[in-house]
């Protein structure tokens, strides 16, 4: 009985304490509205952004590769750039009728070929000519929810993973687009992608 009693007592200010936390979490009472965190701005907001880009692996796919003491690494003086302008892949690869699904990868790990065609990774950055130095927030927004290069042009193709990020809140996709147009502008062409048949595949008219 007394080490029943001690063992109630012990666990009696757990059940308060998580008592305390249930009702912290609850609704707020009638005529009481929850309260919504302000949207970042400014720097907190670019910050935000940048570890997303972090976090979402973007510099995997839209920065060049440099080898290290460890193999490939991301060649940071190219950060976001895309797929370098001067290494040309001009066709598919065939792949074997066998496997349709077999993909291949350059040694930049920027561009990919598969049933689709070819794919480039893009140029974040905000270079004005070559980059998304033109591009508006919503333009972006569009892009990253509709699949569409430049939120109405020609399809975003495989790897971009666009269906995932644009699952994201608008002020998390607002954070990154800050956060792209806060880096180094690097005038980078990135080549259109190529569909199956080796052409160009351009925006429609």
């Amino acid at each position: 009985m007394v080490r029943r009693t001690l063992v109630l007592l012990a666990s009696l200010p757990v059940a308060i304490a998580l008592s305390g936390c249930t009702k912290a979490a609850e609704a707020p009472a009638a005529g009481e509205t929850a309260s919504t965190p302000a949207p970042l701005t400014g720097q907190a907001q670019i910050e935000r952004g940048r570890m997303l880009v972090i976090g979402g692996g973007c510099h995997d796919c839209h920065t060049p590769k440099k080898i290290g003491p460890n193999g490939p690494e991301a060649n940071l003086d190219l950060a976001l750039s895309g797929h370098p302008q001067d290494i040309k892949i001009t066709a598919p690869l065939k792949n074997d009728p066998k496997s349709p699904w077999q993909i291949h990868i350059n040694e930049h790990l920027t561009a990919w070929t598969g049933a689709w065609g070819v794919s480039f990774a893009a140029n974040l950055t905000p270079d004005q000519n070559t980059g998304i130095g033109i591009w508006t927030e919503q333009m972006f927004l569009d892009a990253l929810k509709k699949g569409k290069h430049m939120g109405t042009s020609r399809p975003i193709l495989p790897p971009m993973p666009w269906n995932w990020y644009g699952m994201l809140p608008d002020e998390d996709l607002k954070a990154i687009f800050a956060y792209l147009k806060s880096i180094k502008p690097i005038s980078n062409r990135v080549p259109v992608p190529i569909g199956p048949d080796g052409k160009p595949i351009e925006a429609p008219q």
